[in-house]
């Protein structure tokens, strides 16, 4: 398969950083001092969306009473301080990154705010590996909506059908499958994807150490 490919396209949380659960965290700590409980299925329900997406689900879902945009800036601000203290690499990811990028122009599509897409290529020495960076909040809507990975292939000038993807989560998975793009799957044990979304997967990973031009 790996002739027909002209690009490679990583998802960020879950597949590059271990840091769904900052986010997660943030948020929760958002709602608990607005006195709220945490809804059990939030989390889930939050996965994949662009910035925009969870901060008005937190403000009218949960009932957060400041408007989204703070929502969104507060929740920000909490994770980028977490990052710059302590960016929490998955273990194996900059040097998957760099045997892709030793292979083909990568891309980025993710549902992170775009600080934290600059911060993160900064931190991991990226800058030349990347040729696109697109977050969901930069696109109409975020995954398992296919915008954002539609928008990064487009700025990369690849047919979705010639490019594959990184992924890890049910939403993302759903997102790859439906831009037509090739997908490759590889679950993270803190937030396992659903079998739907192992389903939408070509091809499913153990680990990204197993993330080789070969396997794409």
């Amino acid at each position: 398969m790996s002739e027909t490919i002209e690009a490679v396209v990583f998802d960020l949380d879950g597949v590059l950083v271990q840091s769904e659960e900052l986010w997660d965290a943030a948020r929760r700590e958002l709602v608990a001092e607005a006195g709220l409980d945490w809804p059990p299925d939030a989390t889930d329900a939050m996965m994949g969306m662009s910035s925009l997406e969870w901060s008005r689900y937190v403000h009218e879902q949960i009932g957060v009473p400041a408007d989204p945009e703070a929502i969104n800036a507060a929740v920000l601000e909490r994770v980028e301080a977490r990052y710059r203290s302590d960016l929490p690499w998955i273990p194996g990811a900059r040097e998957a990154v760099a045997r892709m990028a030793a292979r083909w122009p990568l891309g980025l599509a993710t549902s992170s705010n775009r600080e934290i897409i600059d911060l993160v290529v900064e931190e991991g020495g990226f800058g030349d590996a990347f040729a696109a960076t697109v977050s969901s909040e930069e696109v109409g809507r975020g995954k398992p909506a296919p915008d954002v990975y539609l928008e990064v292939v487009r700025r990369m000038d690849v047919e979705p059908v010639r490019s594959a993807a990184i992924e890890d989560s049910t939403n993302g998975l759903l997102a790859a499958r439906a831009a037509g793009m090739r997908v490759v799957a590889i679950p993270n044990d803190a937030h396992p994807p659903e079998r739907r979304g192992l389903d939408a997967a070509d091809v499913v990973l153990d680990s990204i150490d197993e993330l080789r031009p070969e396997v794409v």
